[in-house]
């Protein structure tokens, strides 16, 4: 299946971006006539024609529609915060969108090394992602935002902190609720602070531990993002 990322798709004819024009007649090699697939990161799943192969301005025609495609039976939140060195939250982006994730957001940190990030790239990575495991959602990117302000605005009886001190030793399968939003908060390398851990817990968020081994940040929200994959499947009715 040849999968083209259209957000703004909305009417019977649809015209490609130069990029994605270019991948489709000079990568691809698809001529006239070839059915190619369009995904808006809504949901929406589009049949195409393509009507003329022009390498920048390739046209389409759309034949069908699919709603709700590949839609995820949960819901999953990851809150982490960004590691120095960004091809690694590059790599966790790009995994989780494989694995299925919702909404990704950024910690701003006591503890944190990088204090700015490159949203529209990791956008880039996620839509790259989407497509090449055949999503029909974009997940949300939300840019960075202190990790004290973002737990005032949590669900705190789906929310998680999973810390490295001694009072976190119940696992996310202790709290989890089929058919619930779940997020997940990860800090950065050198974990959170006192401070933050404090106003987590006054928010009601408990605390969680993902295992023995001590993780890198983003192989921690990796496994974090797969654990709520794992436990849906778990506890979800047959």
């Amino acid at each position: 299946m040849h999968l083209f990322y259209t957000p703004d798709i909305h009417a019977e004819n649809y015209t490609l971006s130069e990029e994605e024009s270019k991948h489709c007649t000079r990568v691809l090699r698809l001529q006239q006539g070839d059915t190619v697939y369009l995904v808006d990161g809504r949901g929406g799943l589009y049949t195409a024609i393509i009507q003329e192969a022009h390498q920048k301005k390739c046209k389409l025609q759309i034949i069908d529609k699919q709603p709700g495609y590949n839609k995820l039976p949960y819901v999953s939140h990851i809150a982490v915060a960004p590691t120095k060195n960004l091809d690694r939250m590059e790599w966790f982006v790009e995994k989780a969108v494989e694995i299925g994730v919702n909404e990704i957001s950024f910690l701003l940190c006591e503890h944190s090394e990088r204090r700015q990030l490159r949203l529209d790239r990791l956008e880039k990575i996620a839509i790259s992602a989407m497509k090449q495991s055949q999503k029909g959602y974009l997940p949300l990117l939300h840019d960075l935002v202190p990790m004290q302000q973002f737990v005032r605005k949590c669900l705190p009886e789906q929310t998680f902190i999973a810390h490295l001190e001694d009072d976190a030793t119940q696992s996310i399968k202790d709290y989890y609720k089929p058919g619930k939003p779940h997020c997940v908060l990860i800090g950065p390398e050198g974990d959170f602070s006192r401070s933050e851990i404090e106003a987590a817990y006054n928010a009601g968020i408990r605390p969680v531990t993902l295992g023995n081994s001590r993780l890198r940040t983003e192989t921690a929200a990796l496994v974090a993002c797969h654990t709520l994959h794992v436990l849906h499947d778990v506890f979800s009715p047959l």
